[in-house]
């Protein structure tokens, strides 16, 4: 019987981002929505600034009465930030004003009191002043009505602090998914306990868990569970109420043969499996019901490099934002031999030069099981299948690790 072909990492991924629907809408106060994605634009409640106001500490103007200097004028005012200068400004006339205070009527110019120099209830500009001068416009930010934020936007700080501006409390994101994810493995121990000689820390439960949280997912740690097909059913079952699972483990066939088997009783149809990666090859996606799940591999080099690059993207879509991963070019320091047919994924370090592209120096190990290298690694040197030899030097394209 003919094996089936491995499938190329970017036909994986746009098959699994194809199956995803996102996560229903939420109101999500301001203090909470950083990283949240938005479902709906966030539309603007008031225009900013209101009025004109003074962007600078001085003397608020006619401009027609500064346009040849010295120019005196009589102070018949202030308008103090927070307050206001009730009056109406005449010909001849200037108001002391502070920075953020609202023009008075009648004025169309600011001379910063650097320019100024104050006589008691005269004072002299020394600059000319030309209309706008030192003004910020009513509506310069922004205005009542506009969409200052579009759905799909996933929210900086500054984001937030425009919406905050713009008066809004609390914008309509999606929901943040919750991801079940669990270990098998007879082998397989927590980290802190008494291991025995057969017996293997698990370090993908944590790892994953926290990727998930950085990605803007909700982890649901279900654990170890035990190469036993009841185990793996009812381990299955406690994921019903989240939006995605996720197993690890089963590098080999036969393990992946009792994950797929085990939860197909309860209904898990295989979309595929086996991709053309390294480290990673055998990874599996398929629905389980109606929720999406995600096979990765048990070695937890292999399980970090399939998660970054497949199940954050789930986990972005979940929420309604983009899916592809960030990738940027940097130089080789080494030079490499020409690769195979799968994708590699290389660990690598990376050296900064002012003014340059950075400078990539993959590990001279790349064992899949050394999490060591994958800890100091600031990125991934991907070389697509086939690439020829590459010389030190060259340019390459590289997923960053560390931002």
């Amino acid at each position: 019987m003919a094996k089936e072909p491995l499938i190329p990492v970017d036909e994986a991924r746009a098959r699994i981002i194809a199956a995803i629907v996102p996560t229903p809408p939420e109101r999500v106060p301001l203090g909470r929505a950083r990283g949240r994605i938005l479902a709906e634009d966030v539309v603007s409640l008031r225009m900013q600034p209101p009025t004109d106001l003074s962007a600078m500490d001085g003397y608020a103007v006619r401009a027609e009465d500064v346009a040849t200097v010295p120019a005196k004028l009589r102070v018949v005012g202030e308008a103090p930030a927070g307050g206001a200068y009730a009056g109406t400004l005449n010909a001849g006339e200037a108001v002391r004003i502070f920075t953020g205070a609202p023009l008075p009527q009648g004025a169309n110019a600011v001379v910063i009191q650097e320019d100024a120099e104050r006589y008691g209830d005269v004072v002299v500009a020394r600059e000319v002043a030309r209309v706008g001068n030192h003004v910020r416009p009513a509506g310069l930010d922004f205005k009542a009505g506009a969409t200052g934020l579009p759905a799909g936007r996933k929210l900086s700080p500054a984001d937030i602090a425009l919406a905050a501006a713009m008066n809004v409390p609390a914008v309509i994101a999606h929901r943040r998914p919750r991801i079940a994810y669990f270990s098998t493995g007879n082998e397989l121990v927590m980290p802190g306990s008494d291991v025995g000689p057969n017996q293997i820390v698990s370090a993908n439960n944590d790892g994953l868990g926290a990727l998930i949280e950085e990605a803007g997912g909700i982890p649901h740690d279900l654990g170890i569970v035990a190469d036993d097909r009841n185990a793996i059913r009812s381990a299955g079952r406690h994921a019903k109420d989240c939006d995605m699972l996720v197993t690890l483990g089963g590098a080999s066939v036969g393990d992946h043969d009792l994950v797929q088997s085990a939860l197909a009783e309860d209904g898990l149809k295989i979309d595929f499996w086996r991709i053309a990666m390294r480290p990673g090859k055998p990874l599996m996606f398929g629905h389980y019901g109606e929720l999406p799940m995600l096979g990765l591999p048990g070695n937890p080099v292999s399980a970090l490099v399939c998660a970054m690059l497949f199940l954050v993207p789930a986990i972005a879509r979940l929420q309604g934002g983009e899916a592809a991963p960030r990738t940027t070019l940097a130089r080789l320091v080494t030079p490499l031999p020409q690769n195979d047919r799968r994708q590699d994924y290389l660990r690598a370090r990376l050296v900064h030069m002012p003014g340059e592209l950075p400078f990539a120096a993959p590990f001279e190990k790349q064992d899949s099981s050394m999490l060591s290298a994958m800890s100091a690694a600031d990125c991934l040197v991907i070389r697509a299948p086939d690439a020829p030899p590459a010389k030190a030097g060259d340019i390459v394209t590289i997923m960053p690790l560390r931002f």
